[in-house]
């Protein structure tokens, strides 16, 4: 699923890992990523978290989607910072998943997310 992203590559989000309902997406904050007050803006953390979940969720094999999601802005991230997002699952349920993915720069929270997932019926 990754190696067809197009929207997270043209950001240059890196993929370490995803397997077994864990994931780890990395990205450097860049100049184009940058809003008015000088900080990174919240829709590209936003989508380096969504990034990292739907790796987590798709891990499994089933074609995998989110049903919703929500993000928790701690503090701001800045040009240059290196971002570290880990997706881990909480729990599945039938076609249904929570997953919840921390943004780091180094050991500090920058953004915590929730995602729920659900799982594509075969037709």
């Amino acid at each position: 699923m990754f190696d067809d992203d197009v929207a997270s590559k043209s950001l240059g989000i890196d993929l370490s890992e995803a397997a077994d309902g864990r994931a780890v997406a990395r990205m450097r904050v860049t100049a184009e990523m940058v809003n008015g007050h000088g900080i990174a803006h919240g829709g590209f953390l936003f989508l380096l978290a969504d990034t990292a979940f739907a790796c987590a969720c798709n891990s499994h094999g089933p074609v995998t989607v989110a049903a919703g999601a929500e993000i928790s802005f701690v503090t701001s991230a800045r040009l240059g910072d290196e971002l570290v997002a880990t997706a881990e699952e909480r729990t599945r349920y039938g076609r249904n998943g929570i997953y919840d993915v921390t943004v780091r720069r180094g050991a500090e929270v920058i953004a915590e997310f929730r995602g729920r997932s659900r799982t594509l019926s075969r037709s």
